[in-house]
């Protein structure tokens, strides 16, 4: 943007609005970022991440597992001892996905075939996963706070273990 000045009470004018709606867009970005009330805490990503871990070792599973707060943002995340390496980003994919679209992979993935009503979304957010696995995790008044992803055994496996650790929250 170019800005002529024909004399300096003019420029001063222009200076002071120009710097009075730079500080409006600073206070109005922060306050649109405020800090989202219905997240996931540090505690019940840690409950949820160590339900699902309990769930896999008695059913002799070795899986990832990540847990993801309300902005899909990493909260916590283990990776069983022997677990498979290339399940490490399906698992984080995989709760991601969840909270992003609010659903079970599983369901989403129903949408996602060739001909369904989302085919290839899988390819856009930097990969999306669409097979069982990533559960949202919802509180006690049903609102999502986060999601949990689950990679290494089955389909069935993971979901089962997903299952655990996102009720767990409840109890």
């Amino acid at each position: 943007m170019i800005f002529v000045f024909r004399n300096k009470e003019t420029m001063n004018f222009k200076l002071s609005k120009g710097v009075f709606i730079g500080l409006m867009l600073v206070l109005f970005s922060n306050l649109a970022q405020a800090q989202i009330t219905n997240d996931l805490t540090t505690e019940e990503a840690l409950k949820a991440l160590l339900a699902a871990k309990k769930k896999a070792e008695a059913d002799g599973v070795l899986v990832n597992i990540a847990v993801v707060d309300a902005g899909a943002n990493l909260k916590a995340f283990v990776r069983m001892d022997e677990s498979y390496l290339g399940s490490i980003d399906v698992a984080i994919k995989k709760a991601k996905t969840a909270r992003y679209f609010d659903t079970d992979t599983g369901k989403f993935g129903e949408l996602t075939q060739p001909g369904g009503i989302i085919y290839n979304i899988e390819l856009t957010n930097n990969g999306l996963v669409s097979f069982p696995g990533g559960l949202p995790i919802k509180n006690k008044d049903s609102k999502i706070i986060g999601a949990i992803g689950v990679s290494g055994g089955t389909i069935d496996e993971d979901r089962a273990i997903a299952t655990v650790g996102a009720e767990s929250i409840l109890e």
